[in-house]
């Protein structure tokens, strides 16, 4: 049994919706922009990032894009990682086991892989958080793009009240992804 740390309440939903940066279509655009280390959260954008020949420092994935498997072709591609950690993490919620292994992936130096059992989709909270000063998030916006999440003051407090309005504890979570 996983144990959820954080689960998302229906009503905060809505507010996910607003992305944490500038939407992309291009992938060299965005990369031009990024800062470094990048943090990449699902499949596609994975797989965009490292067709346009930049591995992300840390990638999340589940195999799954908008509630469906993921072409073979895009899972193959998603490869390349010094190593690869499977984390349990059912829908709508962040484990203790994804956050210390979030905060474990951009502490360790080497390219990371965390293949997500469930789903990665709130990872992208987290990792703002857990990203140096400088870094990017990036993640998917479903018929839009890549967002572009800068690791800056603003998108940290914006994510810290998101994570403290979510169904369990959020002192803990930002604990475990906390320097």
């Amino acid at each position: 049994m996983s144990d959820v740390v954080l689960e998302l309440p229906s009503d905060l939903r809505h507010e996910l919706k607003e992305p944490l940066g500038r939407i992309y279509t291009d992938t060299a655009a965005l990369l031009a922009d990024a800062g470094d280390p990048i943090i990449a959260v699902g499949d596609m954008v994975t797989y965009h990032l490292i067709e346009a020949g930049r591995t992300p420092d840390l990638a999340l994935v589940d195999e799954r894009t908008k509630r469906s498997a993921v072409d073979a072709d895009v899972s193959a591609a998603i490869d390349g990682f010094d190593r690869t950690i499977p984390v349990d993490n059912p829908a709508a919620t962040l484990t203790a086991e994804l956050l210390a292994a979030l905060r474990d992936g951009i502490d360790s130096g080497e390219t990371t892989l965390l293949d997500v059992d469930g789903e990665e989709d709130l990872a992208t909270l987290p990792a703002v958080l857990a990203a140096p000063a400088g870094a990017s998030v990036v993640y998917g916006q479903p018929d839009e793009g890549m967002v572009l999440a800068d690791c800056d003051a603003e998108a940290r407090d914006r994510v810290r009240s998101l994570l403290e309005r979510m169904d369990g504890d959020a002192e803990r979570a930002i604990a475990l992804v906390s320097e």
